[in-house]
């Protein structure tokens, strides 16, 4: 199972950008997908989940109503559109896959590499 992230990059404070993440190996509308960012210094922190259809979306509440995450089943591809962006954004972000939905990165059992996201002031 391989997840490839894509789409950080520099942006100002209040700008926008849309990760993605795709996915190959197994079937991946049988399985929850979720974005988690680290930030220099920080623990890994959960950012958001998508149920199998993508009808369902939880947030952590530092970006609810900034981020939003949807998926193409069809392309294998899970998104991260984010808005609004703060510096405090600023982070390695991470998509991974698992079996149920969960803000617990254990829930996890595979992982992108990572896209570095920067926002500067």
């Amino acid at each position: 199972v391989q997840l490839q992230a894509s789409g950080g990059g520099l942006v100002q404070a209040g700008g926008s950008l849309r990760l993605s993440c795709a996915a190959s190996g197994r079937t991946f509308s049988m399985y929850f997908m979720a974005w988690f960012r680290q930030a220099p210094g920080k623990e890994r922190e959960f950012v958001g989940a998508i149920n199998l259809s993508g009808s369902s979306t939880y947030y952590a509440d530092s970006v609810k109503g900034r981020f939003t995450i949807s998926r193409d089943n069809a392309k294998n591809t899970v998104y991260l559109q984010m808005n609004s962006l703060k510096p405090e954004d600023t982070a390695l972000y991470y998509c991974a896959s698992g079996a149920r939905g969960s803000a617990t990165s254990g829930a996890y059992d595979y992982w992108g590499q990572g896209t570095l996201v920067t926002v500067s002031s």
